[in-house]
């Protein structure tokens, strides 16, 4: 098992095109060095930081000297900030809604303004974006791997998340596909 602060410094080291490299190997599950699902955990961060964002590494929180959550991720960019989960199943099964309601539950214990985000190589089962669209007052917005793919091309996450944020402030839509871009 490879240490955080090694999986930060590997991914650190790569830029734009280096991250479309390693979003290949992902999709072709061939990511030497990488434990399962964390180069994909590091390389959605990564995006955000190379466009900008603040991003915080994976980290624990503990609450009266318990671990109670694990978080994937922080970002924080155009006046948005946002917890991350980030699946990526070997099997190509989708998302299924624990992830949505744990994010939910993790939501819950901070301000109202903090976006979850959930970003899914295989994308979401119906189950999973229905209760997404049932998690306010917590926006959580999901992410899939042609989305990921698209911003990886375009080296812009951060305008993309504001544009799926305000399809989700606008017509309530937590799944809406950046690709699309039919919001003007």
């Amino acid at each position: 098992m490879v240490a955080s602060k090694d999986y930060e410094r590997m991914i650190q080291s790569l830029q734009w095109d280096e991250l479309r490299n390693l979003w290949d190997n992902i999709e072709n599950r061939s990511t030497p060095g990488w434990d399962a699902g964390q180069a994909f955990e590091y390389l959605v961060l990564r995006a955000f930081q190379l466009d900008g964002a603040q991003v915080r590494w994976p980290y624990s929180v503990k609450l009266f000297d318990e671990e109670v959550e694990q978080i994937d991720g922080a970002v924080h960019c155009l006046g948005l900030s946002c917890l991350v989960e980030s699946k990526d199943f070997a099997d190509e099964t989708k998302v299924n809604i624990a992830p949505i309601a744990k994010l939910r539950n993790q939501l819950l214990r901070r301000p109202s303004g903090v976006v979850g985000l959930v970003f899914s190589r295989t994308g979401f089962t119906l189950p999973a974006r229905n209760l997404s669209c049932f998690s306010s007052p917590q926006a959580i917005l999901l992410w899939n791997g042609e989305e990921i793919k698209y911003a990886l091309d375009n080296e812009n996450i951060c305008q993309l998340l504001i544009l799926k944020y305000r399809a989700y402030i606008e017509d309530g839509l937590p799944d809406y596909n950046v690709i699309e871009r039919d919001i003007p």
